[in-house]
């Protein structure tokens, strides 16, 4: 690192009043270190894509995303397919990528850490999607992408209760579309990575997962998802019964979950999802934890690219 922008959302995360001081701690990390850093703050929606290109027009070889996965996930656009590197200081709800790489903790802390760190390419994944003015539209991510109930729960979390709450927000609202839902199937379709032959279901939720760990009580939800695969690791869930997805859930928190015939773990490198024929049920896209918009989906690997920091030690 020579020259970085640090790019951070004033309303990420609950500790809001404490994020000034988690910056200024960054930015002495870096300024210490003898490293050129600017500070820039996001001011809406989508800002930080913008920022982040800005940044790389000025001569930036880093972007520290400063924030949750949402932030990660707008920095991530301008980010994929060039040779900018990204790095993530953890400051939001959810920490995902953070926690999966070494960097939980004190933002100072993982500054430090990213000093350190190294450059690696890693496949990015891509996901198709209709938006909410109905639109194709598509984006990168990084961390995890679905379709269904995950991207239910997303389209119902209140940003101001979010900030209040945290991750007890998503435990509150996951148990409400647990109890309220009637998880509408949809059809997916893709070619299996094992087998080379297509395969089709009916699904009420289809989870692409990139990261090793989710930390927390999800642990490993995926077994063998890894930022650095050139497939994608779907889970899917060719059921609609509450039992089932409960019994699942339970298994994962106490690390026995298994996989059976409707609750399926599929690698492959491109799944497509559509509408069944006449349902009209609304069924959502998110991808990284941000609500995108609806179906018809294609989620698949990019060409593009990504340079990723990655600590001295971790294993993502």
């Amino acid at each position: 690192m020579r020259k970085v922008a640090l790019i951070h959302n004033p309303v990420s995360g609950r500790l809001s009043s404490r994020r000034s001081g988690s910056i200024q701690s960054v930015l002495h990390v870096l300024r210490d270190a003898g490293i050129e850093v600017e500070a820039l703050e996001t001011h809406g929606p989508g800002s930080a894509t913008e920022l982040a290109r800005q940044a790389i027009a000025a001569g930036c070889d880093t972007i520290l995303a400063c924030g949750g996965d949402g932030t990660v996930h707008t920095v991530l656009q301008a980010l994929a397919g060039s040779c900018v590197a990204l790095g993530v200081i953890p400051l939001g709800t959810a920490n995902v990528l953070a926690v999966d790489l070494g960097l939980a903790g004190p933002a100072e802390r993982a500054a430090r850490k990213l000093l350190t760190a190294h450059p690696v390419q890693i496949p990015v994944p891509r996901i198709h999607f209709h938006n909410l003015d109905g639109q194709p539209d598509s984006r990168y991510f990084i961390v995890a992408a679905g379709v269904g109930a995950d991207a239910l729960l997303m389209s119902r979390l209140n940003a101001r209760l979010k900030r209040r709450l945290g991750y007890l927000l998503y435990v509150l609202e996951a148990l409400r579309i647990w109890a309220s839902s009637p998880f509408p199937l949809f059809e997916a379709s893709c070619v299996d990575a094992r087998t080379e032959q297509r395969r089709s279901a009916l699904v009420s939720q289809l989870l692409a997962v990139r990261v090793r760990s989710f930390g927390g009580a999800l642990h490993e939800l995926a077994p063998g998802a890894t930022l650095h695969n050139g497939k994608l690791r779907l889970l899917a869930f060719e059921t609609r019964s509450r039992l089932r997805y409960l019994s699942f859930m339970m298994a994962v928190v106490f690390k026995r979950h298994a996989f059976a015939n409707d609750i399926g773990l599929w690698k492959t490198a491109a799944v497509d999802c559509a509408q069944i024929n006449g349902d009209q049920e609304t069924i959502f896209v998110e991808a990284d934890g941000e609500l995108l918009g609806t179906l018809p989906v294609r989620m698949e690997v990019a060409e593009e690219m990504l340079t990723l920091l990655v600590p001295e030690g971790a294993r993502p």
